[in-house]
């Protein structure tokens, strides 16, 4: 199971001050050497965090999967088709949002997103959907061309008790629909140290894509260590 780290939040704090540190280029050099196995940026519309200075940089240097997180628009389809991420995936998007809220509305997008998805694919970019954990939605994902999906574990992360069991059955059961359809399935959103290893038990995921969890820690301990206290979790608990 990969481990991709979001290093959005390292130029949170750089766009905080408008000055050029901390870069997190650097940071994605750090986290390949903790052993991440791929490095996510969210290129935004209003640019609120990662430049578009940090993406070509990024898709320079970085030896790992690149995925590029994007909405669904002409500006982002055309740098996307420019920059060539190793794989592109389409979030929602609203201004006011401190962080992603849902999963995509893939069934009120349908007739644009089956456009985008053959534009990224004529460009030979491997597409992925972030989607509520809803069987349908992974049904529409599939049906638009999606190469894979990433579950929303947003709620599953922020329950507790039994509405936790819950949620994590419904991630579960999203899963196994991806799989069953043939799409590769990927988790994220909301874990963290403390509720990552659940998730990761899933059989049949392809990978997990974490970052506000692992940039907090790595404040205190250093974004290295940071990730490889991570992957172990991970490893562990897939193993089981």
């Amino acid at each position: 199971m990969i481990l991709g780290v979001n290093v959005d939040h390292v130029a949170t704090v750089r766009q905080a001050r408008a000055t050029f540190e901390p870069d997190p280029v650097m940071a994605a050099t750090l986290a390949i050497l903790g052993g991440a196995d791929g490095i996510t940026v969210h290129l935004r519309e209003d640019r609120r965090h990662i430049q578009d200075r940090d993406l070509r940089l990024l898709r320079e240097v970085v030896p790992v999967e690149l995925n590029l997180e994007m909405a669904a628009t002409e500006e982002m389809v055309n740098i996307a088709t420019e920059v060539k991420p190793d794989l592109v995936t389409i979030v929602p998007e609203k201004r006011q949002e401190l962080t992603t809220e849902g999963g995509l509305d893939v069934k009120g997008m349908r007739s644009w997103l089956t456009e985008v998805v053959k534009r990224l694919h004529d460009a030979g970019l491997p597409v992925s959907f972030f989607i509520n954990p809803e069987q349908e939605d992974v049904d529409i994902s599939k049906e638009i061309g999606a190469d894979m999906v990433e579950i929303h574990t947003g709620n599953y992360a922020n329950a507790l008790g039994q509405k936790r069991v819950e949620e994590l059955e419904r991630v579960k059961e999203a899963v196994q629909r991806g799989l069953t359809l043939g799409l590769q399935v990927n988790a994220g959103h909301g874990l963290t140290y403390y509720n990552v290893k659940p998730v990761a038990a899933i059989k049949g995921l392809r990978g997990l894509y974490i970052g506000h969890s692992i940039i907090s820690r790595a404040v205190l301990v250093g974004i290295e260590e940071a990730v490889r206290q991570m992957k172990a979790l991970i490893l562990e608990a897939s193993k089981q």
